[in-house]
């Protein structure tokens, strides 16, 4: 008998990614367990509205959960609020819960993005994050993520810069370069290329992801309305954002390992993340100062 491909999803969005994610937290619990996963990670961007629910109902169902989120990262001042350029770029970063030290963490930098930081997204930036890294693992996001976005527009110089950057204010081991399978994507491909290299050379992990936005893979032209809720299009419109063939469902171990055959190690480190995240909530109580 085989040995079953052990895998966790760690970049996934929920309801709670207003306007975005479609899965409810219920109906992915319930994928992942009939998945046959033990572990799921919560990542919604920039908010935590969802982490208690997903804590509790995974614990009930057997499943280890991973607490995370996914933020927004200005590279200027994210007080700053001129309509600049710099203003308004916003790369995507995920962070997920090592301890009690890095929810604590994570709670502090979502609630300065949102009360101090807020322009069109909930933003901090790197100067910040430093402040706030311990306890917390972080993954280079989707395209939209620092790194991988130096690499899309040619600039591999900045994007090992980068890289290197962000794996400091982590800390060696804590930080991995996020790989994505969307093979209608031209720039993905791109990224994952750069990002292979920098990996080799750095000697930075990678971790496979899928983005997950929905449950099943008929569920994206639903998601679809959504995102054009989000964007004021209409689902007729030709020149418009459009995921419909990103395949952005919770996949199962072996359709993931099968996308990443080549780089076993990127399937393998979700595990390894997964033994590094222990974060247990004390519900009921008040939580302490941070």
């Amino acid at each position: 008998m085989t040995e079953k491909i052990k895998f966790t999803h760690l970049h996934v969005h929920s309801h709670y990614s207003l306007l975005d994610g479609l899965a409810k937290i219920d109906d992915l619990l319930d994928q992942a367990k009939e998945l046959g996963m033990d572990s799921l990670a919560l990542t919604d961007h920039g908010v935590l509205y969802g982490a208690i629910e997903f804590f509790i109902k995974a614990k009930e169902k057997g499943i280890k959960p991973i607490i995370g989120c996914e933020l927004y990262v200005t590279s200027g001042d994210y007080h700053s609020k001129n309509n600049t350029a710099e203003d308004k770029t916003r790369y995507h970063l995920i962070l997920l819960c090592k301890n009690e030290k890095g929810y604590k963490n994570l709670m502090k930098l979502i609630s300065i993005a949102h009360l101090e930081g807020f322009y069109y997204k909930p933003r901090i930036n790197k100067e910040l994050l430093q402040k706030h890294s311990e306890g917390l693992i972080g993954l280079s996001a989707c395209a939209e993520g620092e790194v991988p976005a130096a690499a899309i527009s040619g600039d591999i110089e900045k994007a090992e810069k980068l890289a290197l950057e962000y794996q400091k204010i982590f800390g060696k081991g804590n930080f991995y370069l996020e790989i994505q399978h969307h093979p209608n994507f031209p720039n993905q491909k791109i990224a994952n290329n750069a990002l292979i290299k920098i990996s080799k050379k750095h000697n930075i992990p990678l971790i496979a992801t899928n983005d997950i936005h929905y449950v099943r893979k008929d569920d994206n032209s639903i998601q679809d309305i959504l995102l054009c809720i989000q964007t004021n299009r209409k689902v007729d419109e030709t020149n418009r954002m459009n995921l419909m063939d990103f395949e952005l469902y919770l996949k199962s171990s072996e359709e993931m390992a099968e996308h990443f055959k080549d780089l076993p190690e990127a399937i393998e480190n979700s595990q390894k993340i997964v033994e590094k995240c222990n974060l247990e909530i004390k519900l009921g109580e008040t939580a302490s100062s941070f």
